[in-house]
C-alpha cells in the first residue's frame, strides 16, 4: 500500500511518515521545504532529516497541479497535511492562507478526479478552528456557541466568553463534532473549506474522505523556528534565547495540547478503518491547560531565570478556551490517547535541549500583527 503525504517532511508528516513505513507501508512525500518551516538551508531540518532518504521525495507546492499529479501516481492513499498554519499570520496574509490552503486542497481533489490514479482514500487535516469559540453553556440559555470575543470587553481585561444571547459569561464545554462550526479567523475558515471540499468532491466520485480536526498537536519535531504556531516551541525559543515570555490576556486561556503519537495513531487508524469513511473527528487529550501553566513548566524544566510577564495584550481571532469532546473517534475508531501532557511535555523538553538555539523572531511577528492593527 503506497501512501503519500502532503507535507510530509513536516512536524506531523515526518512522524506520520515513520509510523507508516515501521508498519510496512511504501511512503512518498510531497513537500516545499518551506523557508518558514524548515529554515534557509532544509539539510539542517530535524524533520527533514528523520525521512531523507527513507521515503520518495516530490519537491513541489500543493498549489501547483503538475506537482499534484506527479506525486500521486501509483498512490492508494493521501493524506493531506500540507497547509499554512497560524491563526495571527492568517489575518494578515490572506491570500497566501486562501492560495495554498483552499487551492492546493481544490488542486489535489482535481488531480483525483480528473487524472488517472488509484487513490482510494482521502485523509485531511482539519483543525479545531473550525469550530472558533466552541461549544458552552449559559445558565439561562443552554448550550449555546458564542462568536467572536468583543473588544470592547477585552480591552477592559475581560476576556471570557459570552452568551450571544444575554451577553452574560458562559462555562466552557467539551466541543464535539457536531458543535457549530463559525471559525474566528481566515485560517479556521480554510481549514473549514478545506474538510468541506473534500468532503462533496468525495462523495461525487465515491472517494472516502476522513477529517481530522486537530487540536494543538506538540512534541518532539516541532518547529523551532517558526515565531507564528506553536505554543510550547515560541516559548522554548525564547527562553533559550534568555528572553522574557510574554502571556497575552490573563494567561488563564486554555489549550487542548495532544501529543504527536496520539496524533499519528489517530491517522493510522483512519487510513485502516473503514468505519472513519465520510466521517469528521475530533483529535485531542482529553485534558486541558492554560497557557500560564505552560509556561511556568518550561521555566521550570529549562532551570530558566527569565521573567514571566502577564501582558493584557491579546490578538484579534485568538479563541478563549479548547477542549475536543473526544466520544465520537473512541466510539468509531477506538482512539484512546496515551501520552498525558506532564509526559509529553517533558520529552518535547529533552528534545529540544539536544538541539541548536534558533533564532527568535517572536518580537518581529508581534510587530507585523501591530502594524495591521491585529495585537493590542
Amino acid at each position: 500500500m503506497r501512501v503519500l503525504i502532503s507535507g510530509g517532511a513536516g512536524f506531523i508528516g515526518s512522524n506520520l511518515a515513520l509510523k507508516l513505513l515501521d508498519q510496512g507501508y511504501e511512503v512518498v512525500l510531497l513537500d516545499n521545504l518551506s523557508k518558514q518551516i524548515h529554515g534557509d538551508n532544509p539539510e539542517t531540518s530535524y524533520t527533514y532529516s528523520l525521512i531523507k532518504n527513507k521515503c520518495k521525495l516530490v519537491l513541489g507546492d500543493v498549489a501547483n497541479y503538475k506537482d499534484w499529479k506527479n506525486a500521486i501516481e501509483g498512490i492508494d492513499i493521501v493524506v493531506h497535511l500540507a497547509a499554512e498554519t497560524g491563526t495571527g499570520q492568517s489575518m494578515y496574509e490572506i491570500n497566501k492562507y486562501v492560495d495554498v490552503n483552499i487551492g492546493g486542497t481544490a488542486k489535489m481533489m482535481e488531480v483525483i478526479t480528473n487524472e488517472k490514479n488509484k487513490v482510494k482514500k482521502v485523509i485531511v487535516a482539519a483543525s479545531r478552528a473550525v469550530y472558533g469559540e466552541g461549544k458552552f453553556r449559559c445558565e439561562k440559555h443552554g448550550i449555546v456557541y458564542p462568536v467572536s470575543r468583543e473588544e470592547k470587553y477585552m480591552e477592559k481585561g475581560d476576556f471570557e466568553v459570552k452568551c450571544p444571547i444575554c451577553d452574560k459569561d458562559v462555562e466552557m464545554l467539551p466541543t464535539d463534532e457536531e458543535s457549530k462550526l463559525h471559525p474566528t479567523s481566515v485560517y479556521g475558515h480554510t481549514k473549514q473549506s478545506q474538510e468541506e471540499l473534500c468532503m462533496i468532491v468525495g462523495r461525487s466520485i465515491n472517494i472516502p474522505v476522513v477529517a481530522y480536526r486537530f487540536q494543538n498537536v506538540y512534541g518532539p519535531g516541532q518547529s523551532l523556528k517558526n515565531p507564528y504556531t506553536g505554543i510550547l516551541s515560541i516559548f522554548s525559543t525564547r527562553i533559550k534565547n534568555s528572553n522574557n515570555i510574554n502571556i497575552f490576556e490573563d494567561g488563564l486561556e486554555t489549550r487542548d495540547f495532544v501529543y504527536i503519537d496520539d496524533v499519528t495513531q489517530a491517522i493510522i487508524l483512519g487510513i485502516e478503518s473503514d468505519k472513519a469513511n465520510f466521517q469528521s473527528f475530533n483529535v485531542g487529550s482529553g485534558e486541558k491547560v492554560n497557557v500560564l501553566t505552560v509556561a511556568k513548566i518550561l521555566k521550570e524544566k529549562y532551570r530558566s531565570n527569565v521573567h514571566i510577564n502577564v501582558t493584557g495584550n491579546y490578538r484579534l481571532g485568538d479563541i478563549r478556551h479548547n477542549l475536543g469532546d473526544l466520544t465520537k473517534i473512541n466510539s468509531f475508531l477506538g482512539y484512546q490517547p496515551k501520552v498525558k501532557f506532564i509526559e509529553g511535555i517533558s520529552n518535547f523538553v529533552k528534545w529540544v535541549e539536544n538541539q541548536n538555539v534558533e533564532a527568535d523572531n517572536y518580537e518581529t511577528s508581534i510587530e507585523e500583527m501591530k502594524s495591521k492593527g491585529l495585537y493590542k
